[in-house]
C-alpha cells in the first residue's frame, strides 16, 4: 500500500502486508488483521475519488460472498483514497438511464447488496473522513457504527439533481436519528459537518485521526453508547403525526422550489408520509419514485447542469502561479473578495482610504469563515493572512492586484498610474469592473498585456462563477493563470471577450430595465416578480435590482445603451431620482421594497394568473442576448452560455440554461414571438440574426 493510503486507514495496515481483493473485484481492498477483523477499502481505481457505482456494488457484493463463506469477528469499511469516503454516486451513469424499468431492476441489486451488509451478524463499522455523500452514505448507514474522524461530513445532495435518496436513505437515515432532521437534511441537501454529525447522531462518536483504532475496537466490543428511540421517533411512527409533519414540510417546500419545478422533494415527503412506519414498503416506494425521477426532463437538465459546472471547472486547469494577492478597495465587492482569497489559502493585503471600511472587511471575514463552517485554527489562520494595508505596501510583493474601485474610468485610470510602477514586472493587474470596457481601461497603462477583468458577482462568498475578461492585447498566458487561480479559490471561470456587459450582465441588464419599463407602463412590482419566480428564477427582477443595487443598474443601463447598436429599454427619469435620493435598494435599506432583516417587505401575494406576456417580456431578451453574445464571440459555445448564466443569475436550473431551453421551446416560436413583441412594444425585441444559424 501507498503511503497516502497508510496515513489515512490507521495502523492496522502497517500489519497487513499487500491487500487482496475477492475475486474481479478492483473496486475494494481486503484483508484481516491478527484479531480476525476484516477491513475492506474502497478504491475505485484511476480516479483520486471514490464515487458509488454499479462496479463498487456489485465488487462489494462479492466481498459478501467471502464474508458469508469465512465470517469474521468484525467489519471494518473505509476510504483508501487521502480525499475522503465517496463522492456520491457516478453522475455520469445517470445519463445511461431512460427505462424507469430499468431503473429499478438495477436499484432492486443495490438495495439486495446493502441489505446483506446490515444483516451481517457480526458488528460492521463505517469510519469516515472528508465527505461521505449520496451512495457513500448510505453504505455508511448501512452499517451498524459510524465511526467519524475530525472534519468529516455527510449529506445527501440528490435534491440538486431532481432526485432523493434512491439506496435505502429514505428509511435508514430516519431509524438512525430524528426523522424531522434526517427528512430536513434530505429535503435540503445539506451538509452535516463533524459537530453537526454527532449531535444528529449520525456519527457515533468524533475522533481524530490516531484515536480511530481505538474508537473500532469500542465499537466492536459494543462500548460506544447508541441513542434508543426518542418520543419523536416513537411519535412520528402514527400517520397523523407524519401528516402534520408532512404539511409543514410542503409549505416550506413551496417557498423553495414549486412542485411544478422541482418534483423530488414532494415524491419524498409524500414517501414517507405514506410509509414512514413500514420499512419495506418505504424501500419499494423509494426504488419506484427514484426510477421516475431519475429518468424525468427535470433531473436530465439538473444532471444536465452539474456537467456545466464541471465544464466550467476544467477551464481552471492549469498552474495556478499566484501566492500573494493585493486587493484595491475594501467596499462591498473588494472587501468580500480580500476576504475569501485569504479564507482559500492566498497572502492577501488590502489597501483603502477608509480605514473603518478595512476593519469591516476583517468582520466579515471572519463571518465568512463561520458560513464555511471553518474551525478556530482555520478561522484564525485565514484572518492571519488577510492584512489590512492602507499604504499599499503589499503591492510590490503581489502576484496579482484586483482593483475593485467605484464604477468610474476616471478614477479607476488614476489608481492605476499610482499603483502600475510599483508592481513588479511578472504581476498581473485585474478590474473587477462589471461593465466597463477593459479594452479602454488598458489604453493607459505601461503593460496593457498584463491586464484583464476579473468580474465577481456578489457576494463574493456565495457566487460561483467569475468572468475572466480579456481584451484583444491581453497576454493568453494571464487568462490562463487568472483562470487557474479562480480554480484554486473555488469559483468557476468563465472565459470571455471583452464586450459591452461581457456576458452575464449584457443577458441579464435587458431582463432588469425590462422590469422597470414594465412598472413605467403601470405594472404591480410582485406580479412582474411572480412571473418571472414563476418561470423559474430564484428571484424576480425588481428584487434583483433592489438587491444589485439600483445605482449599479442604473450605470450598467446607461453603459450598455451607449455601447451597443441595439436599443435596450427607456429608462425612466424617476430611477434616476431615486438613486440621487440615496434610495438604492438593499445596501440602503430602500428602494423599490422596503428592507428589513436583509430581506424585501412585501404585501400580500397579487393575482398572477395571467403573465405570460410578461414572462416573455422579460426573458425572451435574455435569450437574444445571450445569442448576440454567441454572434460576436464573446462566449466559447452555448454551454459556457448555459453554465455562466446559471451560476452567476440562478437562471433557472431545472430548466437546463437559457439556449437549451431556447432549444427545447424551438428557435423558430422564440423569433416569431419576439417579432410580435417587436411590433408591439419596440425594435429593443428584435430578433438576433444569429437565432437562424443556431445548430
Amino acid at each position: 500500500m501507498t503511503g497516502p493510503v497508510l496515513n489515512h486507514l490507521g495502523e492496522t495496515w502497517l500489519q497487513l502486508g499487500p491487500a487482496r481483493s475477492a475475486g474481479r473485484d478492483k473496486t475494494w481492498r481486503a484483508a484481516r488483521d491478527d484479531r480476525d477483523v476484516l477491513w475492506l477499502a474502497l478504491d475505485v481505481p484511476e480516479t483520486g475519488v471514490n464515487t458509488i457505482s454499479r462496479d463498487v456494488l456489485e465488487g462489494l457484493d462479492q466481498q459478501l460472498d467471502t464474508i458469508a463463506q469465512t465470517p469474521p469477528k468484525a467489519v471494518v469499511i473505509r476510504s483508501a483514497k487521502t480525499g475522503g469516503f465517496a463522492a456520491g454516486a457516478d453522475i455520469g451513469m445517470f445519463r445511461e438511464l431512460h427505462d424507469p424499468g430499468d431503473v429499478e431492476s438495477m436499484l432492486t441489486r443495490g438495495h439486495a447488496v446493502l441489505d446483506r451488509l446490515e444483516a451481517l451478524d457480526c458488528p460492521t463499522v463505517c469510519v469516515v473522513h472528508g465527505q461521505a455523500l449520496g451512495g457513500g452514505f448510505e453504505i455508511a448507514l448501512a452499517c451498524d457504527w459510524i465511526i467519524a474522524v475530525d472534519g468529516a461530513s455527510f449529506g445527501f445532495p440528490e435534491v440538486n439533481l431532481g432526485l432523493h435518496p434512491g439506496l435505502g436513505g429514505t428509511f435508514r437515515l430516519p431509524d438512525r436519528i430524528d426523522p424531522v432532521e434526517a427528512m430536513t437534511h434530505m429535503l435540503t441537501g445539506k451538509t452535516a459537518h463533524t459537530d453537526k454529525a454527532r449531535s444528529l447522531g449520525i456519527a457515533d462518536t468524533v475522533v481524530e485521526e490516531r484515536h480511530v483504532e481505538a474508537a473500532i475496537r469500542a465499537a466492536i466490543a459494543g462500548e460506544l453508547k447508541q441513542e434508543g428511540p426518542s418520543l419523536t421517533d416513537r411519535a412520528m411512527s402514527l400517520s397523523t403525526a407524519r401528516s402534520y409533519a408532512a404539511r409543514k414540510m410542503r409549505a416550506k417546500a413551496q417557498d423553495r422550489a414549486p412542485e411544478a419545478h422541482y418534483p423530488a422533494p414532494y415524491a419524498l415527503i409524500n414517501l414517507w408520509q405514506t410509509h414512514g412506519d413500514d420499512k419495506k414498503a418505504m424501500q419499494r416506494g423509494e426504488i419506484t419514485s427514484f426510477a421516475e425521477l431519475v429518468t424525468s426532463e427535470t433531473s436530465r437538465n439538473l444532471v444536465r447542469v452539474f456537467f456545466l459546472q464541471q465544464a466550467l471547472k476544467e477551464d481552471s486547469h492549469g498552474k495556478d502561479s499566484i501566492a500573494r494577492v493585493h486587493v484595491l478597495g475594501a467596499g462591498t465587492m473588494g472587501g468580500e473578495i480580500a476576504a475569501w482569497c485569504a479564507l482559500k489559502g492566498k497572502n492577501v493585503t488590502l489597501s483603502d482610504p477608509d480605514t473603518e471600511a478595512l476593519g469591516h472587511t476583517i468582520r466579515r471575514a471572519a463571518a465568512i469563515c463561520r458560513e464555511q463552517h471553518l474551525s478556530g485554527t482555520e478561522t484564525r489562520d485565514a484572518l492571519d493572512r488577510l492584512m489590512p494595508d492602507p499604504g499599499q505596501l503589499g503591492v510590490p510583493k503581489a502576484d496579482l492586484i484586483i482593483e475593485a474601485a467605484p464604477e468610474d474610468a476616471e478614477i479607476k485610470g488614476k489608481i492605476y498610474a499610482e499603483v502600475e510602477p510599483k508592481m513588479k514586472s511578472t504581476a498581473t493587474l485585474a478590474t473587477n469592473t462589471s461593465s466597463l470596457s477593459v479594452t479602454a481601461l488598458s489604453e493607459g497603462l505601461k503593460r496593457p498585456k498584463r491586464f484583464a477583468g476579473l468580474h465577481f458577482f456578489n457576494p463574493v462568498s456565495k457566487m460561483q462563477l467569475v468572468e475572466v475578461v480579456n481584451h484583444e492585447g491581453t497576454y493568453a498566458t494571464v487568462t490562463d493563470q487568472l483562470a487557474a487561480f479562480c480554480g484554486t479559490i473555488g469559483r468557476l471561470p468563465a472565459r470571455v471577450r471583452d464586450y459591452p456587459g461581457y456576458l452575464v450582465n449584457r443577458a441579464l441588464t435587458p431582463y432588469l430595465l425590462e422590469a422597470i419599463q414594465l412598472i413605467e407602463e403601470g405594472h404591480d412590482k410582485q406580479v412582474i416578480d411572480s412571473a418571472a419566480e414563476r418561470f423559474g428564477m430564484p428571484m424576480g427582477p425588481v428584487e434583483l435590482a433592489d438587491q444589485v443595487g439600483l445605482d449599479i443598474c442604473l450605470h450598467v443601463g446607461e453603459s450598455l445603451s451607449a455601447g451597443l447598436d441595439k436599443p435596450m429599454p427607456d429608462i425612466p427619469d424617476w430611477l434616476g431620482e431615486m438613486v440621487e435620493n440615496g434610495n438604492t435598494g438593499k445596501k440602503s435599506g430602500q428602494g423599490f421594497y422596503e428592507w428589513k432583516d436583509g430581506k424585501a417587505q412585501k404585501g400580500d401575494a397579487p393575482d398572477t394568473s395571467d403573465t405570460g406576456d410578461i414572462t416573455d417580456r422579460l426573458m425572451l431578451p435574455m435569450l437574444d442576448a445571450c445569442v448576440e453574445c454567441l454572434r460576436q464571440d464573446v462566449a466559447r459555445d452555448m454551454d459556457q452560455v448555459d453554465g455562466a448564466m446559471i451560476f452567476a443569475t440562478g437562471f433557472a436550473p431545472f430548466r437546463g440554461g437559457p439556449m437549451h431551453y431556447a432549444k427545447w421551446r424551438g428557435p423558430d416560436e422564440i423569433v416569431a414571438r419576439l417579432e410580435e413583441l417587436a411590433d408591439a412594444h419596440g425594435a429593443r425585441f428584435r430578433p438576433d440574426p444569429h437565432w437562424k444559424d443556431l445548430p
